[in-house]
């Protein structure tokens, strides 16, 4: 099954802590419906800007993107 890995961009001085922060809110809603997802994280791209992300399979892609609302996806290669 192919991952996916859904993003959340954060821009501006104070995006990695924002981004770290978000992180907690993927964990919460991890453990709140109850999914076997493991993998989420977040990293600086540049001083200005930091993403948050959630790694997720293909075929529940989609109900978390709905609820989720993330800026971005792409293909997961680990």
């Amino acid at each position: 099954m192919r991952k996916l890995k859904l993003i959340w961009d954060f821009r501006g001085p104070d995006a990695l802590k924002i981004a770290e922060h978000h992180e907690i809110h993927l964990k919460d809603y991890v453990k709140l419906e109850k999914l076997n997802l493991k993998i989420t994280g977040f990293e600086p791209i540049t001083d200005l800007h930091a993403i948050a992300f959630m790694i997720v399979t293909e075929d529940n892609m989609k109900p978390i993107r709905d609820a989720l609302k993330p800026h971005r996806g792409q293909v997961y290669m680990k």
